[in-house]
Protein backbone atom coordinates (compact mmCIF):
# COMPACT_ATOMS: atom_id res chain seq x y z
CA UNK A 1 0.00 0.00 0.00
CA UNK A 2 1.25 3.18 -0.55
CA UNK A 3 2.00 6.02 1.62
CA UNK A 4 -0.71 8.09 0.76
CA UNK A 5 -3.34 5.55 0.68
CA UNK A 6 -5.81 5.12 3.43
CA UNK A 7 -6.08 1.37 4.97
CA UNK A 8 -9.09 -0.41 2.91
CA UNK A 9 -12.24 -2.04 5.74
CA UNK A 10 -12.61 -5.43 5.83
CA UNK A 11 -16.26 -5.32 4.72
CA UNK A 12 -16.47 -4.54 0.94
CA UNK A 13 -19.24 -4.88 -1.08
CA UNK A 14 -19.80 -4.37 -4.69
CA UNK A 15 -23.01 -3.99 -5.88
CA UNK A 16 -23.81 -5.16 -9.61
CA UNK A 17 -26.62 -5.74 -12.09
CA UNK A 18 -28.82 -8.89 -12.18
CA UNK A 19 -27.67 -11.67 -14.23
CA UNK A 20 -31.12 -12.80 -14.28
CA UNK A 21 -33.35 -10.28 -15.06
CA UNK A 22 -33.72 -8.51 -18.81
CA UNK A 23 -31.80 -5.70 -19.55
CA UNK A 24 -32.45 -3.71 -22.76
CA UNK A 25 -28.84 -2.58 -22.49
CA UNK A 26 -27.43 -6.21 -23.49
CA UNK A 27 -28.34 -7.71 -26.89
CA UNK A 28 -31.72 -9.30 -26.92
CA UNK A 29 -32.21 -7.89 -23.53
CA UNK A 30 -29.72 -11.36 -21.98
CA UNK A 31 -26.61 -11.33 -20.67
CA UNK A 32 -24.07 -12.77 -22.39
CA UNK A 33 -20.73 -15.46 -21.71
CA UNK A 34 -18.69 -11.98 -22.36
CA UNK A 35 -20.75 -10.27 -19.70
CA UNK A 36 -19.71 -13.18 -17.33
CA UNK A 37 -15.83 -12.91 -18.26
CA UNK A 38 -15.56 -9.39 -17.88
CA UNK A 39 -17.26 -9.95 -14.09
CA UNK A 40 -14.98 -12.66 -13.47
CA UNK A 41 -11.64 -10.38 -14.53
CA UNK A 42 -13.53 -7.69 -12.47
CA UNK A 43 -13.58 -9.89 -9.37
CA UNK A 44 -9.58 -11.26 -9.85
CA UNK A 45 -8.59 -7.23 -10.39
CA UNK A 46 -9.98 -6.28 -7.27
CA UNK A 47 -8.40 -9.08 -4.74
CA UNK A 48 -5.58 -8.44 -6.58
CA UNK A 49 -5.45 -4.81 -5.58
CA UNK A 50 -6.48 -5.79 -2.22
CA UNK A 51 -3.50 -8.07 -1.68
CA UNK A 52 -0.98 -5.58 -3.56
CA UNK A 53 -2.01 -3.47 -0.08
CA UNK A 54 -2.06 -6.35 2.04
CA UNK A 55 -5.65 -5.23 2.62
CA UNK A 56 -7.24 -8.51 4.58
CA UNK A 57 -10.73 -7.71 3.10
CA UNK A 58 -14.15 -10.03 2.67
CA UNK A 59 -15.39 -8.80 -0.67
CA UNK A 60 -19.67 -9.37 -1.36
CA UNK A 61 -20.55 -9.27 -4.73
CA UNK A 62 -24.11 -8.78 -4.48
CA UNK A 63 -26.41 -9.17 -7.76
CA UNK A 64 -29.32 -10.12 -6.93
CA UNK A 65 -31.90 -7.66 -7.00
CA UNK A 66 -34.82 -9.49 -5.09
CA UNK A 67 -32.81 -9.56 -1.80
CA UNK A 68 -30.64 -6.34 -2.72
CA UNK A 69 -32.41 -3.66 -0.31
CA UNK A 70 -32.89 -6.09 2.65
CA UNK A 71 -29.07 -7.35 2.03
CA UNK A 72 -27.42 -3.80 2.56
CA UNK A 73 -29.95 -3.15 5.04
CA UNK A 74 -29.58 -6.42 7.42
CA UNK A 75 -25.74 -6.93 7.03
CA UNK A 76 -24.32 -3.72 6.04
CA UNK A 77 -20.98 -3.33 4.54
CA UNK A 78 -18.44 -1.23 5.94
CA UNK A 79 -17.99 0.19 2.17
CA UNK A 80 -19.54 -0.71 -1.43
CA UNK A 81 -18.00 0.03 -4.56
CA UNK A 82 -21.21 0.74 -6.79
CA UNK A 83 -20.87 -1.10 -10.25
CA UNK A 84 -24.52 -0.91 -10.59
CA UNK A 85 -24.31 0.94 -13.87
CA UNK A 86 -27.29 -1.37 -15.31
CA UNK A 87 -29.85 0.19 -12.80
CA UNK A 88 -31.79 -1.21 -9.34
CA UNK A 89 -33.49 -3.99 -11.56
CA UNK A 90 -31.41 -3.73 -14.54
CA UNK A 91 -33.59 -0.29 -15.41
CA UNK A 92 -30.63 2.64 -16.17
CA UNK A 93 -33.27 5.09 -15.17
CA UNK A 94 -32.99 3.14 -11.41
CA UNK A 95 -29.45 3.41 -11.27
CA UNK A 96 -30.18 6.66 -9.00
CA UNK A 97 -32.09 4.86 -7.30
CA UNK A 98 -28.90 2.34 -5.96
CA UNK A 99 -27.17 5.35 -4.62
CA UNK A 100 -30.01 7.03 -3.00
CA UNK A 101 -30.54 3.65 -1.17
CA UNK A 102 -26.94 4.13 0.42
CA UNK A 103 -27.38 7.06 1.45
CA UNK A 104 -30.29 6.25 3.21
CA UNK A 105 -28.73 3.31 4.99
CA UNK A 106 -25.76 5.64 5.81
CA UNK A 107 -23.32 3.41 4.00
CA UNK A 108 -20.33 5.17 1.89
CA UNK A 109 -20.11 4.22 -1.73
CA UNK A 110 -17.72 4.47 -4.56
CA UNK A 111 -19.01 6.88 -7.67
CA UNK A 112 -20.99 9.71 -8.23
CA UNK A 113 -24.12 10.03 -6.07
CA UNK A 114 -27.77 10.11 -7.41
CA UNK A 115 -28.05 14.08 -8.10
CA UNK A 116 -25.30 13.83 -10.77
CA UNK A 117 -26.66 10.75 -11.87
CA UNK A 118 -29.73 12.55 -12.78
CA UNK A 119 -28.53 15.10 -14.60
CA UNK A 120 -26.25 13.14 -16.52
CA UNK A 121 -28.45 10.81 -17.68
CA UNK A 122 -30.30 13.51 -19.19
CA UNK A 123 -27.99 14.32 -22.41
CA UNK A 124 -29.54 17.68 -22.80
CA UNK A 125 -29.02 18.85 -19.32
CA UNK A 126 -25.56 18.23 -19.74
CA UNK A 127 -25.26 20.73 -22.78
CA UNK A 128 -26.84 23.25 -21.39
CA UNK A 129 -24.31 22.99 -18.20
CA UNK A 130 -21.57 22.61 -20.57
CA UNK A 131 -22.67 25.97 -22.19
CA UNK A 132 -22.36 27.73 -19.08
CA UNK A 133 -18.84 26.12 -19.33
CA UNK A 134 -18.04 27.89 -22.67
CA UNK A 135 -17.44 24.00 -23.43
CA UNK A 136 -17.86 23.66 -27.22
CA UNK A 137 -21.54 21.77 -27.50
CA UNK A 138 -23.00 20.14 -30.87
CA UNK A 139 -25.70 22.31 -32.33
CA UNK A 140 -28.78 20.29 -31.11
CA UNK A 141 -32.81 20.42 -31.14
CA UNK A 142 -34.79 18.90 -28.49
CA UNK A 143 -38.67 17.33 -28.98
CA UNK A 144 -40.47 16.22 -26.17
CA UNK A 145 -40.82 12.94 -28.15
CA UNK A 146 -40.26 11.56 -31.73
CA UNK A 147 -43.55 12.96 -33.44
CA UNK A 148 -42.82 16.70 -31.73
CA UNK A 149 -39.20 16.81 -34.05
CA UNK A 150 -39.30 18.98 -36.88
CA UNK A 151 -37.91 16.79 -39.34
CA UNK A 152 -38.21 19.73 -42.17
CA UNK A 153 -36.23 22.31 -40.27
CA UNK A 154 -33.52 20.15 -39.41
CA UNK A 155 -29.83 20.80 -40.58
CA UNK A 156 -28.59 17.29 -42.02
CA UNK A 157 -26.66 15.07 -41.44
CA UNK A 158 -27.80 14.67 -37.91
CA UNK A 159 -27.98 12.31 -35.14
CA UNK A 160 -31.14 11.22 -33.89
CA UNK A 161 -31.23 9.58 -30.36
CA UNK A 162 -32.79 9.10 -26.87
CA UNK A 163 -32.29 12.44 -24.95
CA UNK A 164 -32.45 9.76 -21.73
CA UNK A 165 -30.84 6.43 -22.58
CA UNK A 166 -27.65 4.43 -21.50
CA UNK A 167 -25.91 1.92 -23.12
CA UNK A 168 -26.59 3.80 -26.42
CA UNK A 169 -29.88 2.39 -26.64
CA UNK A 170 -31.49 3.87 -29.47
CA UNK A 171 -28.57 4.42 -31.56
CA UNK A 172 -27.76 2.04 -34.12
CA UNK A 173 -26.54 2.39 -37.77
CA UNK A 174 -30.14 3.87 -38.63
CA UNK A 175 -29.59 6.75 -36.19
CA UNK A 176 -27.57 8.68 -38.85
CA UNK A 177 -29.58 10.48 -40.78
CA UNK A 178 -29.13 12.70 -44.16
CA UNK A 179 -32.65 13.17 -45.36
CA UNK A 180 -36.10 13.68 -43.92
CA UNK A 181 -37.29 10.34 -44.88
CA UNK A 182 -34.55 8.73 -43.08
CA UNK A 183 -35.16 11.00 -40.17
CA UNK A 184 -38.58 9.84 -40.19
CA UNK A 185 -37.81 6.03 -40.36
CA UNK A 186 -35.14 6.69 -37.57
CA UNK A 187 -37.63 8.82 -35.37
CA UNK A 188 -40.70 6.04 -35.83
CA UNK A 189 -38.01 3.36 -33.99
CA UNK A 190 -37.46 5.64 -31.67
CA UNK A 191 -41.18 6.55 -30.94
CA UNK A 192 -41.31 2.76 -30.80
CA UNK A 193 -38.69 1.41 -28.48
CA UNK A 194 -39.11 4.70 -26.35
CA UNK A 195 -42.70 5.58 -26.26
CA UNK A 196 -43.29 9.07 -25.06
CA UNK A 197 -39.75 9.59 -24.24
CA UNK A 198 -37.77 12.98 -25.13
CA UNK A 199 -35.93 13.02 -27.91
CA UNK A 200 -32.55 14.93 -29.86
CA UNK A 201 -31.68 15.79 -33.16
CA UNK A 202 -27.90 16.62 -33.17
CA UNK A 203 -25.68 18.22 -35.36
CA UNK A 204 -23.78 14.87 -36.94
CA UNK A 205 -19.66 15.60 -36.30
CA UNK A 206 -17.93 13.47 -38.60
CA UNK A 207 -14.51 14.14 -37.52
CA UNK A 208 -11.78 12.11 -35.40
CA UNK A 209 -13.40 10.94 -31.96
CA UNK A 210 -11.50 11.13 -28.47
CA UNK A 211 -12.10 9.81 -25.00
CA UNK A 212 -10.93 11.82 -21.55
CA UNK A 213 -11.23 10.07 -17.94
CA UNK A 214 -10.61 11.15 -14.76
CA UNK A 215 -9.65 9.45 -11.28
CA UNK A 216 -9.60 11.75 -7.86
CA UNK A 217 -11.89 14.51 -7.05
CA UNK A 218 -11.64 18.37 -7.03
CA UNK A 219 -10.79 18.79 -3.44
CA UNK A 220 -7.92 16.27 -4.02
CA UNK A 221 -7.34 16.55 -7.16
CA UNK A 222 -8.31 15.20 -10.59
CA UNK A 223 -5.45 12.96 -12.56
CA UNK A 224 -6.57 12.71 -15.97
CA UNK A 225 -5.75 9.42 -17.71
CA UNK A 226 -4.12 9.23 -21.20
CA UNK A 227 -6.90 10.42 -23.82
CA UNK A 228 -8.14 7.92 -26.08
CA UNK A 229 -9.00 8.04 -29.99
CA UNK A 230 -11.75 5.61 -31.43
CA UNK A 231 -10.32 4.65 -34.49
CA UNK A 232 -12.83 4.09 -37.11
CA UNK A 233 -10.38 3.24 -40.43
CA UNK A 234 -11.27 -0.33 -40.04
CA UNK A 235 -15.33 0.05 -40.29
CA UNK A 236 -16.77 -1.02 -43.34
CA UNK A 237 -17.40 2.23 -45.72
CA UNK A 238 -21.49 2.04 -45.60
CA UNK A 239 -21.38 2.32 -42.07
CA UNK A 240 -21.94 5.27 -39.98
CA UNK A 241 -18.43 6.19 -37.48
CA UNK A 242 -20.69 5.88 -34.48
CA UNK A 243 -20.36 4.05 -30.91
CA UNK A 244 -23.92 2.87 -31.30
CA UNK A 245 -25.76 -0.12 -29.59
CA UNK A 246 -23.68 -2.96 -31.53
CA UNK A 247 -20.50 -1.57 -30.23
CA UNK A 248 -21.22 -2.81 -27.12
CA UNK A 249 -23.41 -5.63 -26.89
CA UNK A 250 -22.92 -7.89 -30.30
CA UNK A 251 -19.42 -9.16 -30.62
CA UNK A 252 -20.63 -10.66 -34.36
CA UNK A 253 -20.95 -6.59 -35.53
CA UNK A 254 -18.32 -4.96 -37.60
CA UNK A 255 -19.02 -2.20 -34.90
CA UNK A 256 -17.37 -4.62 -32.03
CA UNK A 257 -14.53 -5.88 -34.20
CA UNK A 258 -13.45 -3.77 -36.97
CA UNK A 259 -13.25 -0.33 -34.45
CA UNK A 260 -9.82 -0.07 -32.50
CA UNK A 261 -8.76 2.36 -29.41
CA UNK A 262 -5.60 4.29 -29.52
CA UNK A 263 -3.81 6.34 -27.93
CA UNK A 264 -4.95 10.23 -28.82
CA UNK A 265 -1.98 12.03 -30.60
CA UNK A 266 -3.47 15.69 -29.33
CA UNK A 267 -1.25 18.32 -29.20
CA UNK A 268 -0.13 19.34 -25.55
CA UNK A 269 -2.32 22.59 -26.04
CA UNK A 270 -5.42 20.21 -27.63
CA UNK A 271 -5.17 17.72 -24.66
CA UNK A 272 -4.95 20.44 -21.89
CA UNK A 273 -8.17 22.00 -23.14
CA UNK A 274 -9.74 19.09 -22.91
CA UNK A 275 -8.55 17.91 -19.65
CA UNK A 276 -9.68 21.20 -18.62
CA UNK A 277 -13.41 21.36 -20.08
CA UNK A 278 -13.61 17.30 -18.06
CA UNK A 279 -12.14 19.03 -14.79
CA UNK A 280 -14.85 22.02 -15.32
CA UNK A 281 -17.61 19.46 -16.09
CA UNK A 282 -16.66 17.20 -13.31
CA UNK A 283 -16.80 19.66 -10.84
CA UNK A 284 -20.05 21.20 -11.85
CA UNK A 285 -21.71 18.09 -12.69
CA UNK A 286 -21.00 16.57 -9.04
CA UNK A 287 -19.41 14.20 -10.42
CA UNK A 288 -17.12 12.12 -7.39
CA UNK A 289 -13.74 9.50 -7.76
CA UNK A 290 -13.55 9.00 -11.58
CA UNK A 291 -15.85 10.15 -14.52
CA UNK A 292 -15.18 9.60 -18.44
CA UNK A 293 -15.75 12.41 -20.88
CA UNK A 294 -16.41 11.86 -24.50
CA UNK A 295 -15.69 14.62 -27.37
CA UNK A 296 -15.40 14.35 -31.11
CA UNK A 297 -14.69 16.89 -33.87
CA UNK A 298 -16.92 18.94 -36.27
CA UNK A 299 -16.27 19.40 -40.01
CA UNK A 300 -14.46 22.70 -38.90
CA UNK A 301 -11.64 21.09 -36.49
CA UNK A 302 -13.30 22.36 -33.51
CA UNK A 303 -13.61 19.54 -30.69
CA UNK A 304 -16.87 19.25 -28.95
CA UNK A 305 -18.86 17.17 -26.23
CA UNK A 306 -20.68 14.65 -26.41
CA UNK A 307 -21.46 13.24 -23.40
CA UNK A 308 -20.46 13.22 -19.65
CA UNK A 309 -20.53 9.03 -17.63
CA UNK A 310 -20.28 9.64 -14.18
CA UNK A 311 -19.64 5.78 -13.25
CA UNK A 312 -18.35 5.06 -16.55
CA UNK A 313 -17.88 1.07 -17.69
CA UNK A 314 -15.70 -0.52 -14.88
CA UNK A 315 -14.87 -3.29 -17.45
CA UNK A 316 -11.39 -4.71 -18.24
CA UNK A 317 -12.03 -3.73 -22.14
CA UNK A 318 -13.86 -0.53 -21.61
CA UNK A 319 -12.85 2.58 -22.44
CA UNK A 320 -11.67 4.01 -18.72
CA UNK A 321 -9.45 0.92 -18.57
CA UNK A 322 -8.31 1.34 -21.95
CA UNK A 323 -6.80 4.94 -21.47
CA UNK A 324 -5.36 3.80 -17.53
CA UNK A 325 -3.27 0.61 -19.96
CA UNK A 326 -2.02 3.61 -22.19
CA UNK A 327 -0.33 5.33 -19.74
CA UNK A 328 0.98 2.16 -17.92
CA UNK A 329 -1.61 1.30 -15.39
CA UNK A 330 -3.00 -2.23 -15.04
CA UNK A 331 -6.85 -3.30 -14.70
CA UNK A 332 -6.22 -4.11 -10.99
CA UNK A 333 -4.24 -0.75 -10.72
CA UNK A 334 -7.00 1.38 -11.75
CA UNK A 335 -9.81 -0.33 -9.26
CA UNK A 336 -7.01 -0.04 -6.68
CA UNK A 337 -6.73 3.51 -7.73
CA UNK A 338 -10.70 4.33 -7.72
CA UNK A 339 -11.62 2.91 -4.39
CA UNK A 340 -8.46 4.89 -2.80
CA UNK A 341 -10.02 7.40 -4.09
CA UNK A 342 -13.46 6.81 -2.99
CA UNK A 343 -12.24 5.55 0.38
CA UNK A 344 -10.37 8.76 0.94
CA UNK A 345 -13.22 10.98 0.19
CA UNK A 346 -15.75 8.55 2.13
CA UNK A 347 -13.44 8.12 5.51
CA UNK A 348 -15.36 10.39 7.94
CA UNK A 349 -18.36 8.04 7.16
CA UNK A 350 -16.41 4.47 7.25
CA UNK A 351 -17.20 3.39 11.19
Amino acid sequence: MSDEAEPWPRDIAVLLGDPRLSDRTKLDGAWSAEDHHARRLMREALQAAADSRRAEVRFRFLDRHATLLDDLANDPPDFAVNFCDTGYGNRPDRELHIAAYLDLLGIPYSGAGPQAMVTCFDKALVRLAAQGLQVPVPEERFAEDAAAMPVADLSYPALLKPCRADGSTGITKGAVVGDAAAAEAQLARLARDFPGEPVLAQEFLPGAEYGIGLIGNPETGLQALTPLRVDYSGLPADLPQILGFESKTDPASPYWTDIRYLPAELPAAAQAELAGHARRLFRRLGLRDYGRFDFRTDAAGRIKLLEVNPNPAWCYDGKLALMAGFGGMDYPALLGAILDTALARSRPAIA
